[in-house]
């Protein structure tokens, strides 16, 4: 196909507060609809024949990603009681095997806490193979696991498998003593599994018509499906419901919430027929979470929460407060609000508090003792200024903690921090394969000047030898929605544009969460378009920095990032050669104006209601990607959806790409890709994934005239 498809108009009127906005291409949202399906295959195939020179390409990318990555390989095994767990890959297979082996009792807490030394590609004595994706996902369009809980006795696995994309999955329970699953299987639950404690009862989370989490329920192994309990079930269609363990695992945690505020339940389940406990309730509009822990041989909540704290403080509250009015009850300070420090929230363990904290845009990690809550957090240290250090395991009687460290420029690492001594203990860096040497890569941090003063941090990725010379080509990447941040990360993908001669910048704008609370609050509901502006502030920081030809700048940005996308594209569609818009939420007013959509409701508290305010309804209309199209020359442009996506439905960029065609008065190619059997990812399985970004940053290579890797 040389000409793009041309949807048929059918006028559909959509009125409120007195506006009326015709829409053409509503029709398209008809998801069972043999001609739909028929318009989406015709746009791939447009969409292929498009871009049939960049095929070269994209098979040289992918084959980069391919030699690069140690394809069998292995996690750090993590222990659990008598088990270690991890999980390994093998070469030429799409999905990992999950395995385990016996651990030892020395007495030597050292030798006993030392993960064993399995070498990947080599048989391991005493093996289990607990769940082998690539067995699970055979003869299958899609394989994804919703998670996974194990007994305490360590006898029976649950795991939860979607096979279509759409995020709902079947519940599934093995016994690994005889390797059979029991008859006991649950269809369409949610993210959330957790066993009791005596490993008779499994609680799992649903969603309602509209995607949304919304019941907790328990099903008693052995007995009809029918006659599980519904444990909480949360009516507001804003609040979102899910669920967790304590860290001593003998309570269940139901967390109910919005971007505003939130309400925590607990089930102490040795006293299960007292039902669950009510922190902190709703309507005094607290955003909390909550972690139960022992100090002092009684039980308290380490509380993280925004009372009086824009950037969020830890308390400490014993359970007998729990009875009192708020205002009455006795709240000691663990750690103090700060102005500058982002309190995002607290772990446990039988001895330590691990609180997760943001300064200076980085997140790091704190410790403290629980029988000495009072003290100074200790931080552990590391010697790069752009990183990323997160909590990965907190087992409850461990000596250690596991912890996960990457940067922009050295591959993902593994430590393991001794509690005791404050020992850093390497266990794992992430190979990359071909030579590829960290001090290739410089990562930096720069400033952007917003419209209205404000300072943007941006993170500038490029080789060390790149000429600052005004001639390279350059990718800006940003998404700024819902607190979250762009962290440091490494990404074998991105070395092949860096070795292209890329300059790869991420803009921390506005609506992500990298400076704080504040930083998210100026860039959402009626200071969304902070976040559309900054971005742009950004690009023309790029564009005059030296670092790049101001003609060879191309956009990426996903998911609400794509909304970003749809909207920079109209605001200043000359700034960029390329745009990259992955499952973008372009039609963002029309599907949060329909509550019965999935997760519409919920995104109330990021957007404003349209429905009830008109203020917001307006303001929405004035930036909505879909209905700001304008007669402008727009550049090469590339929407990637897929059609069992439930969070941005495929009918957004296909109508966006309907209207681009349409009014656009350039001559660039505005192409649709669509995965037929994806979801909000994509397609499923780790070469698959690669070959999408390979398309992805073919797509961006070839529109700026980069294909070739560069010399030094």
């Amino acid at each position: 196909m040389t000409t793009p498809p041309v949807a048929k108009k059918l006028p559909t009127a959509r009125e409120h507060h007195g506006d009326v906005f015709i829409d053409n291409y509503e029709w398209l949202r008809e998801k069972e609809s043999p001609e739909v399906v028929a318009h989406l295959n015709a746009e791939q195939a447009y969409t292929d024949a498009v871009t049939a020179g960049q095929q070269p390409l994209r098979d040289a990318i992918f084959e980069e990603i391919k030699n690069r990555t140690q394809e069998t390989d292995l996690s750090v095994p993590y222990r659990r009681d008598d088990w270690w767990y991890y999980v390994r890959m093998e070469e030429g297979q799409q999905y990992a095997i999950h395995c385990r082996v016996a651990a030892q009792h020395t007495g030597d807490l050292k030798a006993d806490w030392t993960p064993p030394a399995i070498v990947a590609g080599q048989p391991v004595p005493g093996e289990q193979i607990l769940l082998d994706g690539n067995a699970e996902a055979e003869g299958k369009p899609f394989f994804s696991l919703g998670g996974q809980a194990l007994t305490r006795d360590h006898r029976l696995l649950a795991f939860a498998v979607d096979n279509a994309g759409d995020e709902r999955f079947t519940l599934k329970i093995k016994d690994l003593q005889t390797g059979e699953l029991l008859p006991d299987e649950i269809g369409n639950i949610y993210y959330g599994i957790a066993f009791s404690p005596d490993g008779s009862e499994i609680f799992y989370t649903v969603v309602d018509d509209s995607w949304r989490p919304y019941q907790v329920k328990s099903h008693r192994l052995g007995t009809p499906t029918e006659q599980d309990e519904v444990l909480f079930q949360e009516d507001d269609l804003g609040m979102w419901t899910g669920f967790g363990l304590s860290a001593d695992r003998n309570q269940l945690v139901i967390s109910v919430g919005c971007a505003e505020y939130s309400e925590v339940h607990l089930l102490d389940f040795a006293q299960r027929e007292a039902g669950l406990q009510l922190v902190v309730s709703r309507e005094e509009r607290v955003l909390y979470d909550v972690d139960p822990v022992k100090v002092g041989g009684e039980a308290q909540l380490l509380i993280t929460h925004n009372r009086n704290a824009l950037n969020s403080m830890v308390s400490l509250v014993r359970i007998s407060e729990l009875g009192k009015p708020l205002a009455e009850q006795q709240w000691t300070t663990v750690v103090p609000h700060s102005d500058t420090v982002r309190v995002n929230g607290t772990s446990s363990n039988a001895t330590h508090a691990i609180i997760s904290v943001r300064k200076d845009t980085v997140e790091k990690v704190q410790l403290l003792p629980l029988d000495a809550l009072d003290s100074e957090p200790i931080e552990p240290a590391f010697d790069e200024e752009l990183y990323t250090v997160e909590l990965s395991l907190a087992e409850f009687s461990a000596p250690q903690l596991r912890l996960n460290y990457s940067s922009f420029t050295t591959p993902p690492r593994v430590y393991d921090y001794v509690l005791g001594t404050g020992e850093l203990i390497l266990r794992k860096e992430t190979p990359v394969l071909g030579g590829y040497s960290s001090g290739d890569y410089i990562a930096e941090r720069e400033w952007a000047t917003a419209e209205d003063g404000a300072k943007i941090p941006l993170s500038v990725i490029r080789r060390a030898d790149l000429p600052r010379n005004g001639a390279n080509p350059a990718v800006i990447y940003g998404y700024g929605s819902y607190e979250a941040s762009m962290d440091p990360g490494f990404s074998i993908p991105r070395i092949s544009l860096l070795d292209r001669g890329f300059v790869f910048v991420i803009a921390h704008i506005r609506g992500g969460g990298e400076l704080g609370r504040a930083w998210y609050e100026n860039g959402k509901k009626l200071h969304k378009k902070n976040t559309f502006t900054d971005f742009v502030a950004s690009t023309d920081w790029l564009a005059q920095s030296g670092w790049a030809d101001p003609q060879r700048i191309a956009a990426i940005g996903g998911s609400a990032g794509g909304l970003l996308m749809g909207a920079i594209v109209n605001l200043a569609p000359e700034k960029y050669a390329a745009v990259l818009a992955q499952v973008p939420f372009v039609d963002a007013l029309t599907t949060i104006l329909d509550p019965e959509l999935p997760l519409s409701a919920l995104e109330w508290e990021e957007w404003g209601n349209p429905i009830t305010d008109p203020e917001v309804y307006q303001y929405m209309k004035e930036y909505t990607p879909y209905e700001n199209v304008r007669a402008v020359n727009y550049p090469k442009l590339a929407a990637v959806t897929s059609f069992n996506d439930t969070r941005v439905l495929y009918v957004e960029p296909a109508k966006w790409v309907q209207v681009l065609r349409e009014v656009s008065t350039g001559e660039e190619p505005i192409v649709l890709k669509i995965e037929m059997d994806g979801g909000h990812g994509g397609a499923s399985g780790r070469y698959e994934n690669w070959k999408d970004r390979a398309w992805d940053y073919a797509f961006v290579a070839d529109a700026l005239n980069a294909r070739e890797l560069r010399t030094s």
